[in-house]
């Protein structure tokens, strides 16, 4: 959702990205390697071909080495993102995707579309979905009151881009329903 930059106030897109890069995925390593410290832990020890699990950041540096191959996420093939399709677009309410699904789907499709079967339609089911969830999301935003805002299931970009819209009508709608002052609620 493109927002003007005076709405600009949350986490960028490359950071949620970066944010997303911590969590593990499963590689078939290439090469062996001891096992490693680095600040966020400790992975490997790499040895070929038993899969090892490492952060989304190693496997991308690995890859792009040609050191490993990346085993997809469940979630990330055709099947499933058609049947969450799907859903998108014949129920009301958001149907359920890993948090950061977008992020991930995004880095590992950018570094490793090679070890996908089909990343074209990956990609398209994706943006399919990302649209299908942004018009729920903004239907959502119209049915606001001054109490709550209910849309579960939502993921982390998707929080992100309605999160200043979100916070500058709750405001306005808190003042508006505010009770006048001196006034005592009966």
């Amino acid at each position: 959702m493109a927002l003007p930059p005076s709405l600009r106030l949350s986490v960028t897109p490359p950071e949620l990205e970066l944010i997303a890069c911590e969590q593990l995925i499963e590689i078939i390593p290439l090469v062996a390697m001891e096992r490693t410290a680095f600040i966020s832990g400790a992975f490997g020890p790499l040895r070929p071909p038993a899969k090892c699990k490492v952060p989304i950041w190693m496997a991308t540096n690995l890859k792009l080495k040609k050191k490993c191959h990346i085993v997809p996420p469940d979630w990330l093939n055709v099947d499933f993102l058609q049947d969450r399709l799907t859903h998108e677009t014949s129920q009301p309410e958001f149907s359920q995707l890993p948090f950061r699904f977008a992020e991930v789907a995004k880095v590992l499709l950018d570094v490793a579309s090679d070890d996908f079967e089909n990343p074209e339609r990956l990609r398209s089911l994706l943006k399919d979905i990302q649209e299908a969830r942004q018009a729920k999301s903004r239907e959502g935003l119209s049915k606001i009151d001054h109490s709550e805002l209910s849309l579960p299931n939502l993921c982390s970009m998707e929080i992100n881009e309605i999160r200043p819209v979100f916070i500058k009508a709750m405001g306005v709608l808190s003042q508006l329903v505010r009770e006048p002052e001196g006034r005592l609620p009966t």
